[in-house]
């Protein structure tokens, strides 16, 4: 089955908010194994959504419209849907005593009158409950084959409602069963990892792969359809085979919720290995980011900000003559700093980070976005260079992703020697 979603909203359209809803629904319809040819986005204006709904109702099986369904005049979802149908509308007694009940629990005892437009139900439509916010969706049958679904706009009503209710309507109305598969890749672009897999994807009918960039990393998707469950996965198993042997140690992890640092603590955990930080340029991101895994305390023993030079001097032992000659954006600082930490913290795996993130500070030599990245494990000290693109966040995020990557990379080595 083909399905269109159509984002309504002048706000999408003039940039003041992001369409994250867009992105939501295209992953999670892909696993259903639903097809996405056409994404729409249409400001507050009858016309020309209505222009949208009869053109996407003329090429796809389920329309999928997001927004419009608040209580304001600009909210106009449900009644231009109802008229490119020639359906009629009516009010529903219970959503109105929801939508009461709803308003008392936030301490406004006497809604305003708009609010009712929200218990308005197009004819013959199925009311889908919003447990999260006071407008209803709504499944509209158009046809024996076709169907419009409406569902609020604010992202956490709308996952809500797709996850409790939307998601399993539509699995059900798929005869096949649908399976997935997460590959998780680090240290490459997206663009690359297409590449390397383009004579899968352009052979690809079924199973499918999808590639995702998600913050430093490249997920990859494997999704088949199949009589049942068991068929499905064997049709995926060829495929993840052929994906791990081409990019080798950069997958990471094939669990759909296994993050990076998860994967890290757990590789640490399974050496009895301990930790600790030591970071200038993102200034403890590393460090946060690996207590942010439950039971990261087995492992982690203490983390170092060393921002000045003479804190990497006076808390890590960097040589004076080292920051003198190389600098604190170098490699020699970087190997100083990995193992001044794993000494300081008397542990036996280290991960040091240091460089220029900018917008100032970068030079000829030493531009914006450098960073040198050290591991030490037990003693023996890898450092890493990288030239990141991006702006101060962004290349402080990007560097904790590599800096963890390579933690991992270079645990996984030690234990191989």
């Amino acid at each position: 089955m083909v399905i269109e979603f159509i984002s309504v909203g002048t706000e999408i359209l003039l940039g003041n908010i992001t369409n994250t809803n867009a992105r939501y629904l295209a992953e999670e319809c892909a696993v259903l194994g639903l097809s996405n040819y056409y994404q729409v986005t249409v400001g507050d204006n009858e016309e020309r959504l209505s222009d949208a709904i009869r053109t996407a109702l003329g090429r796809s099986d389920i329309v999928l419209l997001t927004g419009g369904l608040g209580p304001t005049e600009d909210d106009i979802t449900r009644e231009t849907v109802a008229k490119v149908l020639g359906r009629q509308m009516y009010e529903v007694p219970e959503i109105h005593q929801q939508i009461q009940q709803y308003f008392e629990r936030m301490g406004a005892k006497n809604p305003s009158s708009n609010n009712w437009r929200q218990a308005m139900v197009i004819e013959g439509a199925e009311i889908v409950e919003n447990h999260n916010g006071t407008a209803p969706g709504m499944i509209v049958p158009v046809d024996e084959n076709k169907l419009v679904i409406l569902m609020p706009g604010p992202p956490e009503e709308l996952k809500m409602m797709f996850e409790e209710s939307i998601a399993p309507y539509l699995a059900g109305r798929n005869q096949q069963v649908i399976c997935s598969k997460t590959v998780k890749i680090c240290g490459m672009g997206e663009s690359r990892v297409a590449a390397a897999l383009s004579d899968l994807i352009s052979a690809q009918t079924n199973p499918t792969i999808g590639t995702y960039a998600k913050g430093g990393e490249v997920h990859l998707r494997i999704t088949a359809s199949g009589t049942d469950a068991k068929a499905a996965r064997k049709s995926i198993k060829p495929i993840v085979k052929e994906i791990k042997e081409r990019f080798g140690d950069k997958v990471y992890t094939t669990r759909e919720s296994e993050t990076l640092e998860q994967h890290v603590v757990s590789l640490l955990k399974r050496r009895n290995m301990t930790i600790a930080t030591a970071e200038s340029c993102t200034g403890g991101m590393v460090a946060s980011t690996l207590v942010n895994v439950p039971g990261a305390s087995e492992v982690f023993n203490e983390g170092y900000i060393t921002y000045s030079n003479d804190a990497k001097h006076k808390l890590l032992g960097v040589k004076k003559k080292t920051l003198k000659n190389e600098g604190a954006v170098s490699e020699a600082c970087a190997r100083e700093m990995a193992k001044g930490a794993a000494k300081a913290a008397n542990a036996r795996a280290a991960i040091s980070v240091t460089g220029i993130a900018g917008p100032d500070g970068g030079t000829k030599e030493k531009p914006v976005g450098l960073v040198y990245i050290g591991c030490c494990i037990d003693g023996k000290v890898w450092v890493e260079c990288y030239h990141m693109n991006g702006d101060r966040q962004k290349i402080r995020e990007i560097t904790v992703k590599r800096g963890l990557d390579m933690l991992r990379r270079c645990i996984r080595q030690s234990g191989e020697e």
